[in-house]
């Protein structure tokens, strides 16, 4: 008998993934809807998200990523007044906007 014969004890084995539990390809602490340029989330029973404005982002920017159009900036803009004010160009990372799905 080797000197570690004791460790070839029974079988291997892939981990179980416990009974119930869903699988997902998300990151360990990155938090549920989180995208790698700002948060986004769908807003239950409505068709529309919420985008959480980053750094660099302009309303543009969030178009173009959202309805693959750049110039559909207005609709995101609409939506979204009372919390930008009267210049489109001024939004500020951190500000939660809601994105229309219609």
């Amino acid at each position: 008998m080797g000197l570690f014969d004791f460790l070839k004890k029974g079988k291997e084995e892939p981990a179980k993934q416990p009974t119930g539990t869903p699988r997902t390809n998300q990151m360990p602490g990155q938090p549920a809807g989180s995208t790698a340029s700002g948060s986004q989330q769908n807003v239950s029973g409505t068709s529309q998200d919420t985008y959480t404005v980053q750094s660099g982002d302009s309303l543009s920017k969030i178009a173009q990523r959202q309805y693959g159009s750049a110039s559909a900036w207005t609709k995101i803009y609409n939506a979204n007044k009372t919390t930008i004010g009267d210049n489109p160009d001024l939004i500020k990372p951190g500000q939660k906007l809601t994105i229309p799905r219609d």
